[in-house]
């Protein structure tokens, strides 16, 4: 191999070290989903769709929430490369006071929104079924948002291993307190879907309290973590984090907003192509916790570079990056295309959800690579503190090209639930093709100083 190809090995390997606990944890956190739809499925087809109405609701608030706190891991890599302890104790304390007041607001917007569902044109036994285990759902955001906020400034520390078997053990409990109060074993009450979003609840909140517990114990770790944790907010500092974590989180916004509307539109066709569409977001979803997982280390890889100031490693990450993510998306697209019945058959019994749930999952298949390259790319632009561009074209993507394509083709050529993802396939599509080039020139190496003349 010549010197470049060793170097991006060598890149690679560097990331696949911090990326493999945070894609494993990513993916232990959709057991959280996998696990509510395997279980919730065996209900029935009215309770499954409440299920997918529900989470179509809860991922936007929540999403929005996971965008604000990128903030940390930007903020904290900076740090670290700078080798700036009390910045990143200021990002730590700071960025938890603003998961638990981003957590508390949302809550509270999610009950006035539950006292009318109706609104949002779904069918009336789908809607009836979804207000309490909505609401439930919605106060674990407080917990979760926290925990989150806490994890992500250690994954930038590189200190992912703990908080990865803390969350791991938190969807273990889950799956375990789902089997208890979904089903009503044990003499536990049969809670159905209630059951499901109460688990989750406390779930989440034990996560949180591991993680406060670990972090105050973790050696190597004192002076990085916050020696006073109930100091005043420093409303300067929180302003910076919301300065990337804001335009950050709009952009995963404007996706996740886009596949949550789809799942509302897909819910005028009926029961049935809905519960589809939630086995086939649940299997993509999974699927896109690979790259939104080394998405996250490259995140740390370049915030940290850049802190240092070492600009001439910032390409040779980057593209790295985008090998990995289209190693990932080959696999999982091959995954797709040659399993996909044998998948959907697993959350659910009815014949005719599996044959649509399986159609969907070959179009997850060929968008694949466009969905991992566009978020590796806009995570390596968030750690670099580009964040308000790629927002923009974020919105451009998804809502003035994905959606409208996606009603286009869903109604108006007939395509149905098919057309819905075709349509959000094309948004992924444009992400790519324009933060690619963006970051492509915001990682520029730096240009070898030219010698005076006179010393020529």
């Amino acid at each position: 191999m010549t010197a470049e190809p060793m170097h991006l090995v060598h890149e690679s390997k560097r990331t696949l070290r911090l990326a493999f606990p945070l894609i494993i944890g990513q993916l232990s956190q959709m057991l959280l989903g996998v696990a509510d739809t395997v279980m919730i499925g065996k209900l029935g087809v009215t309770e499954l769709a409440a299920l997918t109405f529900a989470n179509a609701v809860f991922h936007v608030p929540f999403v929005f929430g996971i965008g604000l706190l990128t903030a940390v891991s930007v903020f904290t890599s900076n740090a670290k490369g700078s080798n700036d302890p009390e910045a990143a104790r200021a990002s730590c304390r700071n960025g938890t006071y603003l998961a638990l007041a981003i957590g508390t607001l949302l809550f509270a917007a999610a009950w006035l929104i539950s006292l009318r569902l109706d609104l949002f044109g779904q069918p009336e036994a789908v809607t009836a079924r979804t207000p309490a285990f909505f609401r439930i759902l919605m106060a674990s955001i407080i917990p979760g948002l926290a925990a989150l906020a806490l994890k992500n400034h250690a994954d930038a520390l590189n200190r992912p291993w703990p908080p990865f078997w803390i969350f791991m053990s938190g969807v273990a409990l889950n799956i375990g307190l789902n089997w208890l109060l979904i089903y009503g074993h044990f003499g536990f009450p049969a809670m159905k879907l209630t059951g499901a979003a109460t688990a989750t609840f406390i779930s989440r909140t034990l996560v949180l309290i591991a993680m406060i517990v670990w972090l105050l114990h973790a050696h190597g770790l004192r002076e990085w973590v916050p020696y006073r944790w109930f100091r005043r907010p420093d409303f300067t500092a929180i302003r910076r984090l919301l300065g990337i974590g804001w335009p950050a989180s709009l952009h995963m916004l404007c996706e996740v907003a886009a596949f949550s509307t789809s799942g509302l539109i897909i819910g005028r066709f009926g029961s049935t192509p809905m519960a589809a569409h939630q086995v086939a977001i649940t299997c993509a979803a999974t699927a896109f916790m690979i790259p939104l997982g080394l998405s996250m280390a490259l995140t740390v890889r370049i915030g940290e570079a850049n802190g240092a100031g070492l600009d001439h490693q910032l390409r040779p990450i980057a593209i790295s990056g985008w090998l990995l993510a289209t190693i990932i998306a080959l696999m999982t697209a091959a995954t797709f295309l040659l399993f996909g019945k044998n998948l959907t058959s697993l959350f659910i019994s009815n014949k005719e959800v599996i044959s649509l749930a399986a159609s969907l999952l070959i179009i997850v298949g060929i968008f694949q690579l466009v969905d991992s390259l566009q978020v590796v790319s806009g995570a390596m632009l968030r750690g670099l503190h580009d964040a308000h561009v790629p927002a923009l074209m974020g919105f451009i993507s998804y809502w003035l090209v994905g959606l409208p394509l996606a009603i286009a083709l869903g109604f108006h050529f007939h395509l149905g639930t098919r057309g819905v993802w075709w349509g959000l396939a094309g948004g992924l599509s444009v992400a790519c093709l324009t933060l690619g080039p963006r970051l492509w020139l915001r990682t520029k190496p730096p240009q070898a100083a030219k010698p005076h003349p006179a010393s020529r």
